[in-house]
């Protein structure tokens, strides 16, 4: 990947901030360094409704246009993120939130446990707490189950696909360390019978619950990078909100050529795809005020249900179905790292946000507060 460039956006205030002599707030020190292609969208097509992009691929940003194209059809299995076809087998939508029913009951379970003593969430995030998340909701799980959680996996789907196979084809059965219970995403993997099922089962497995612990722990850096220390007044909620306002995990969303598209405006042809921009729209000047500003105070008044071209968890047709277990790990992790005084060590000044499909900061370096003497 070509190194990210600095986009042409002011730096932000952080929350708390003074004016005249008061001190900056240290989030307002540190620089956001986009990937070219995500620099060159904000810097060239921000504020506007719809552009080329590509031959045969339209950009739309303008909240009206995206709420059209969204509500028009339910996206397609290739256009889902998550629940494409797995090895050569189609994911029907039934089946697709029956895992991630299994998914959330086993977030629910996590969250009950009691949290490990004297845990350290300090050091390079989002890595740090990926692997935090990991151990709470699926430590029970078997290390050729758990080894599915590492962000390693995402270099190629050649090698996830080697790890799972190679799990898959293992003679021992899977089975809980004595005095321990396997999540309910581990028992569909027990369940299956025969190799080509346990392969399906635990590339599932993957595809199910990877995404939770990766979106909540970049989420989470996204918004300690964005806006720490945080007020002490200033909710969770709204901390959360604000980040993925700016940061969305989400920065795009695929809707392939379709028929009705081209009658909703005379920029789009029978045969372009559509990519529609939350990276834009949550930046867009005529929806937010002081855009490029993290205000997690605006969410006093905002519902991010209905906060026009806002995207966070997709649109009001067809909602992410994991936000019921993202939203409680995202508010239960910041809230650790509130009451353990952590926040982004002062000497760092920079960080880059790759071209990705989980849109973040790659390393955000977490240290405890420096309090004045």
């Amino acid at each position: 990947m070509t190194q990210p460039s600095r986009p042409q956006l002011p730096q932000h205030p952080g929350p708390g901030s003074g004016s005249g002599g008061a001190a900056p707030h240290p989030a307002t020190l540190r620089t956001t360094l986009f990937a070219p292609r995500l620099a060159a969208l904000l810097r060239e097509h921000r504020g506007k409704e719809v552009f080329r992009l590509e031959p045969d691929t339209i950009g739309v940003a303008g909240h009206e246009l995206a709420d059209r194209i969204l509500s028009a059809r339910k996206a397609t299995e290739t256009e889902r993120p998550t629940f494409k076809p797995l090895q050569g087998r189609s994911i029907a939508p039934a089946e697709a939130a029956s895992v991630m029913r299994t998914v959330g009951r086993d977030v629910r379970q996590g969250l009950k446990k009691p949290l490990p003593g004297n845990v350290d969430l300090s050091g390079p995030w989002p890595i740090t707490g990926h692997k935090f998340l990991r151990d709470l909701i699926l430590g029970n799980d078997p290390y050729r189950l758990r080894i599915l959680m590492s962000r390693n996996l995402e270099l190629t789907t050649k090698l996830t696909w080697s790890v799972i196979a190679a799990g898959a084809a293992f003679p021992r059965p899977f089975a809980p360390r004595p005095g321990t219970e396997l999540t309910a995403l581990a028992r569909m993997v027990t369940e299956a019978d025969g190799y080509h099922n346990r392969r399906y089962a635990m590339g599932m497995y993957r595809r199910a619950a990877a995404p939770v612990c990766f979106t909540v722990s970049t989420l989470v850096a996204n918004a300690l990078w964005l806006g720490s220390p945080f007020d002490e007044a200033t909710s969770n909620r709204n901390i959360l909100y604000e980040a993925m306002r700016l940061l969305p995990p989400s920065w795009n969303m695929l809707r392939n050529a379709s028929p009705e598209y081209p009658g909703f405006d005379p920029a789009i042809g029978p045969g372009d795809d559509i990519l529609v921009l939350p990276l834009l729209s949550h930046r867009d000047p005529a929806l937010w005020e002081d855009p490029d500003e993290f205000r997690p105070e605006r969410w006093d008044t905002l519902d991010p249900d209905t906060a026009p071209g806002f995207l966070g968890f997709g649109h009001g047709s067809e909602r992410c179905w994991g936000r019921h277990a993202v939203m409680p790990l995202a508010e239960l992790l910041l809230d650790l790292l509130r009451s353990e005084g952590l926040t982004v060590s002062p000497d760092q000044r920079s960080a880059k946000v790759p071209l990705a499909g989980l849109l973040g900061v790659d390393e955000v370096r977490v240290v405890r507060e420096r309090r004045a003497a």
